[in-house]
């Protein structure tokens, strides 16, 4: 018992340590830790060292604080709210029946827990944590997010389901039977399922949040030390081009040497300073204002404003709207984050070639993939090409390295992800995936 207690506890401590501000891990660090509790039994005197009289309080954090846990880490998990403040209401309501089995307890002899009410409420805590992993992994449509969730949901509702079976219901019909050499069944599975895939490919969000949290805090960061840098560069450029206007009033008119000198100081200041207006444009933190767009005829008012501009580098650009949606998102980012992706691709394809967008939308969601046939991007660079100021071109004179990283912001922002396919001469598809709650209705099928 005292390994379970361990392995529980110690797979709480890494989500901790992990990413301590992500709600997703401190919720599952939560139900991880109130599931171990139910442990500590085995340290009750004679054999161990906590008194007998705290047995029914351990058995009453276990039993209540589990399910509870349980139930808000699905819902964190799987549901991104709109309404922070709504949904903070909505936990501390959920709370409610753990206090009422408190006052349970407080007034039964010998503090014991009445397993049939307790599973009044433990049994729909259970199922509702199920059906919305089930739910949550149904609606995905980001492939790599899909699979996650896939190996998130295969663990927890063989277990949850088995716990709510062998300890609720078991108690209910046979109080204070041994449950715990069935359910060890169960913990086997999950701990050893988790182990294996928490390596090879993130379980429980574990790697997910390794790779993709610390490029939300590399992305908030570079934005505010951009901007700080940025307006000290412009305020700087300023001073150098009024110091070279005053310095070209004072010299006389046949001092060529010195007038030309200044003018390549002038030129270099303007360059600077479209520089790093371009920077801050890119890297800026702002504000989404959305609207409900019908993305077909935004996709054909895009591809009639970048056909003729393409067709000169011998490129054809091709849009299929295999579906119709309208979407509540912000037209003038979104359709700037394509203009980006585009624009990568025209720059992998120097010798021309084709680049399809195609929409596609279901009731899980909508995707705008943006296709090429270029040179690709090496896997060894795929991990990194979001990252602020790194590029797979650095050798381009006016190439930042940003235009996937405000791709990446915008759909962040948008409660959406981003999802990379490429192979080195075979092309790169980069797919923009958003939610169901952003879909507002879905229409017709159609080809531009």
């Amino acid at each position: 018992m005292m390994y379970y207690v361990a392995a529980l506890w110690c797979a709480a401590a890494v989500l901790l340590v992990s990413q301590p501000r992500s709600g997703v891990n401190r919720w599952a660090a939560f139900f991880l830790w109130s599931a171990g509790i139910g442990g500590l039994t085995d340290w009750l005197v004679p054999d161990g060292f906590i008194a007998v009289r705290y047995e029914p309080w351990i058995q009453f954090l276990n039993h209540s604080l589990t399910p509870y846990g349980v139930l808000i880490f699905c819902m964190v998990y799987t549901r991104k709210p709109r309404d922070p403040r709504r949904m903070r209401h909505f936990k501390i309501g959920l709370l409610l029946p753990v206090f009422v089995m408190l006052v349970q307890v407080l007034l039964s002899e010998g503090y014991r827990i009445h397993y049939g009410l307790l599973f009044v409420w433990t049994g729909p805590y259970y199922v509702a944590a199920c059906a919305l992993l089930i739910r949550g992994l149904s609606e995905e449509m980001n492939p790599q997010k899909r699979k996650n969730m896939w190996i998130t949901t295969w663990i927890m509702v063989p277990t949850l389901l088995g716990v709510m079976l062998l300890i609720n219901v078991g108690n209910l019909i046979a109080p204070g039977y041994d449950s715990f050499r069935y359910v060890s069944l169960f913990i086997l599975y999950s701990m050893g399922v988790a182990t294996i895939c928490t390596f090879v490919y993130g379980v429980l969000g574990v790697r997910l949040r390794f790779e993709r949290d610390p490029l939300d805090r590399t992305m908030q960061a570079v934005s505010s030390g951009t901007s700080m840098l940025n307006h000290t560069i412009k305020n700087e450029i300023g001073k150098i081009a009024l110091s070279t206007e005053n310095v070209k009033r004072m010299l006389p008119p046949d001092n060529d040497n010195a007038l030309e000198q200044l003018e390549v100081i002038a030129h270099s200041s303007e360059h600077l300073l479209a520089m790093v207006e371009r920077m801050q444009r890119q890297m800026k933190v702002f504000k989404l204002e959305e609207a409900p767009v019908c993305i077909d005829e935004m996709m054909v008012e895009l591809m009639l404003r970048e056909q003729e501009l393409l067709s000169r580098d011998g490129i054809e650009l091709k849009v299929i709207c295999r579906d119709r949606p309208w979407l509540l998102i912000d037209a003038v980012h979104v359709q700037e984050a394509i203009r980006n992706l585009i624009s990568n691709s025209v720059e992998a394809m120097p010798d021309g070639g084709l680049i399809i967008i195609t929409v596609t939308a279901n009731r899980k969601g909508a995707a705008i993939s943006i296709k090429d046939n270029g040179i690709g991007i090496p896997r060894e660079q795929q991990a990194h090409v979001f990252e602020p100021f790194y590029s797979t071109k650095s050798h381009q004179r006016f190439n930042f390295g940003l235009g996937l990283s405000y791709v990446y912001n915008v759909m962040t922002r948008s409660g959406g992800s981003v999802g990379l396919e490429s192979s080195e001469s075979v092309g790169t598809e980069i797919t923009l995936y958003f939610p169901r709650s952003k879909i507002i209705r879905l229409s017709g099928r159609d080809e531009a």
